[in-house]
Formats: C-alpha cells, structure tokens, sequence
C-alpha cells in the first residue's frame, strides 16, 4: 500500500463522515475533498477539474432547463389532469403508471439519468397538483431507473451484450458469448421487486418532508413564473419532446446526448419559455457542485490503486471457493459497495477482468457472474457519487445524505437476495 493511497483513504473517509453529519452543505464537502486531493497529490490539475468539463455534468445542468422549460408549457397540467382522469383519482394506479414508464423507458436508453430527466418533470408536476409530497415519491422513481436498467433485450442490452462478448473474447473465452436474452434470464425478476418495492414499501422509508429545500418549490410558492404565450406555449411543449426524442436516438444519429440537451435548452431560452435569469435559478448548482467533487474523489480511488487494491483483496479472500453462492456474492456486494463512491463504468471495468481471471483460474462458466457484476456496479442509487441520476433527485426531493441511506437499505437488501439467489440458480458457475 502506497502512501498516496492511504491518504486517498483518509480523505475517502472523511468526505463520507462529513456528508453523514451533514453539518456544513455537501457541494462544500466535496470541493474540499476536492482541493485536498490536489494538494496532496493524488490528483493532479486535470482530473481534479474533470467534472467541470464532463458530458454528464453538462447533461445534469441543461436537462434541469428543458425540463424547467416543459413545466412552464400548459401541456403538463393537461396530462396530469387527463391521468388523474384516467386512473379516477387512484393515486396508486397514476403513481404505478409512472413507474412503468421508467421500466420502459430504461431498456431503450443506456443512460438512467436521462430517463430520470425525462419522466420526473411529469411526476413532479402530478405530485404537486395532487398536494402529495415529493420527498416521498421521487426516490422510488430515481431506483426504478438505475436499478432496472438494460434487463429486457432491447437496446441497452444489446449494447451491454457486445461490450461483455468483447472481454470475454479478449479473456480466452472465445466460445462464449453474451446475448441479449442472457439478461433477462438472469435478472427478469428485478422488473418486479423494483415497481412492486416502488408502489408499495419505499414511502414508509422516505421523509414525509424535504430535509433539504426545494429551490423549484420555493420559486413557485412565490409566483414567479409567468403565463406563456399560445404560440410560445407550444413552441415549448415542441422543444420539449423533439429534445427527448433525440435524446433516445442520438446512437443513431450519431449525436451525443450532452448536446442534444444543450442544444433544447438554449432553444427554451431563445424562444423565451424560460428566460435568461431563471435558466441560470432553474439549475441546482449545489448539486453540480456535488457531483464535480465527488467525480474527483472517484478519479482518486481509480488513479491511486485504492479501488484495485480494495476490489483484488476482497477477490483473493474467496477467490478458490467452487460454491456458486459465494462467488455470486463476492462480484455483486462489492461491485455494489464500490459503485456508490466510483464511476459505474469505472468499478465495471475493474472487476470484469477480476471476474474473468477468477472463472478461468477456476474453470467456472462467465455468464451469470458477468451479469452480476454489471447489476452491482449499475445498481447505484444510495449516494450522489453513484450517478448523476442522484444528485438531480436529491434537488427534486430536497433529499440529504442520510435520506438516501433510510430510502434505499431495503431495496439494497431485496436486490442482493434476488440477485444472488436467483441468477446463480439459473446462470451457475459451476
């Protein structure tokens, strides 16, 4: 263990103390993780300032401005009212409906937090026209993106598919490949613990009231906002939904999705659906703040070797065991625990290769483990580190810390049950 490591660490530790406390703002906490980072050298400049200039920093910040932009539009008090019609003032059957638009939504786009940033403006608006409150439901939502994302054999998967076929080629298993079809035998019940946890469970478990206030709550209990014009009313609702019909081809159009929402939220001000000023309010810049720390203090676990050296060891612990459950464990737990404080991307690609090297020391079948592996390291939901899905929750339901924590122990626990019970019954090592 190297000294830059164990000061990584220590900083790693206090960070999290910190935002337990919750004594001084988190985005504070994190610039100061941050710039002790830099100044003990295990960043340098680059990838300190990295979130600054990150795809899904900017993504976060133009996303709020679109969606800012729609509220505005008449078109969202239309659909809430046509819901609310629909489902004969059930809020549970309105509240299932959008959770099953997640569902969807999820395994046609590869990225959770776009999925998030398209359907929570819809069910923030239903929640505050019907009085109920947002700190109870807008959690749920957020899990059901992260954690059922890319199970059904649509388009996540089978970009998912060909990445894992290429490692695994890579490995010497150039007889094996993924499939499509390989996540949905292995994961399909998730798609209904998650909705069933969602509907049922997870309220009695979030805070009856924002810990943390809701600057779009505020703005509107001060009538800020002004009516829109027919024509720019519609020009509004236009953007809105060209935005998110991009926003899921962009693959195919070979656009990126930061410019996508960049490009729909400049129009939203040029248009004049949002104006100048409240573009600037519209966005939670506490939370960026948050997220730009927390992708330095994830690039310091990387380039220190603190997350190589955490995931190896634990690896090493159990690496001989021949029991389909142990291993099963050991690659979802970890990769789970480590993602909450690291790029999903990043934990993934450090343990795919530790899982590999474990089968073929072992002789054990990929498959199952694979796919727990990519479940772990997806299922990020309990701090603002794990995704940028989070921390654009976290400024819809006013939540801190600990309300992620309280919000999220018992799916934690229902996902590693389900998962390790289930995909290493039906897709064994051994």
């Amino acid at each position: 263990m190297t000294t830059q490591m164990i000061i990584c660490m220590v900083i790693f530790a206090a960070t999290l103390v910190s935002y337990m406390l919750n004594k001084i703002p988190m985005w504070l906490t994190a610039l100061l993780s941050m710039a002790a980072l830099y100044i003990t050298k295990c960043v340098d400049a680059t990838t300190a300032l990295a979130g600054f200039s990150n795809a899904n920093t900017l993504l976060m910040a133009t996303m709020f401005v679109v969606a800012a932009g729609f509220r505005r539009t008449s078109l969202v008090s239309k659909m809430v009212n046509g819901i609310i019609k629909l489902t004969r003032g059930s809020f549970k059957t309105a509240y299932l409906g959008y959770i099953l638009i997640a569902v969807i939504l999820t395994n046609f786009i590869a990225s959770p937090m776009v999925v998030y940033a398209i359907v929570s403006p819809l069910l923030c608006a239903f929640l505050d026209q019907t009085g109920k409150s947002r700190s109870k439901y807008v959690f749920p939502l957020m899990v059901t993106c992260v954690g059922c994302c890319g199970i059904l054999p649509l388009a996540t998967a089978i970009q998912q598919a060909g990445q894992f076929t290429g490692f695994l080629e890579t490995y010497g298993f150039s007889g094996i490949t993924m499939n499509p079809i390989d996540f949905t035998i292995g994961a399909w019940p998730i798609l209904v613990v998650i909705p069933l946890w969602a509907l049922f469970l997870a309220d009695k478990f979030t805070p009856n009231q924002p810990s943390v206030a809701i600057e779009a709550l505020e703005k509107k209990a001060q009538n800020t906002d002004t009516k829109l014009s027919p024509v720019v009313d519609t020009i509004g609702i236009v953007i809105f939904f060209a935005t998110i019909v991009c926003l899921i081809f962009a693959s195919k159009l070979g656009v990126p999705t930061w410019f996508v929402a960049l490009v729909g939220s400049l129009l939203m001000v040029l248009f004049g659906v949002v104006d100048q000023k409240s573009a600037l309010r519209d966005i939670p810049w506490d939370m960026l703040m948050l997220y730009v720390g927390a992708l330095a203090l994830g690039g310091a676990l990387t380039n220190t070797g603190a997350g190589d050296m955490i995931g190896a060891a634990l690896a090493a612990a159990v690496g001989g065991t021949h029991n389909n459950y142990v291993l099963g464990a050991l690659f979802f737990v970890i990769p789970f625990l480590l993602t909450q404080f690291m790029l999903n991307r990043s934990v993934s690609a450090v343990f795919v290769p530790i899982c590999l090297l474990t089968c073929s020391a072992l002789g054990a079948n990929p498959i199952g483990l694979i796919l727990l592996v990519n479940a772990g390291s997806l299922t990020a939901f309990l701090t603002p580190m794990a995704t940028p899905a989070v921390p654009m929750c976290m400024a819809d339901g006013g939540y801190n810390l600990k309300d992620l924590f309280k919000g999220g122990w018992l799916i934690t626990v229902l996902l590693c049950v389900v998962y390790i019970l289930y995909t290493m019954t039906v897709l064994p090592a051994f």
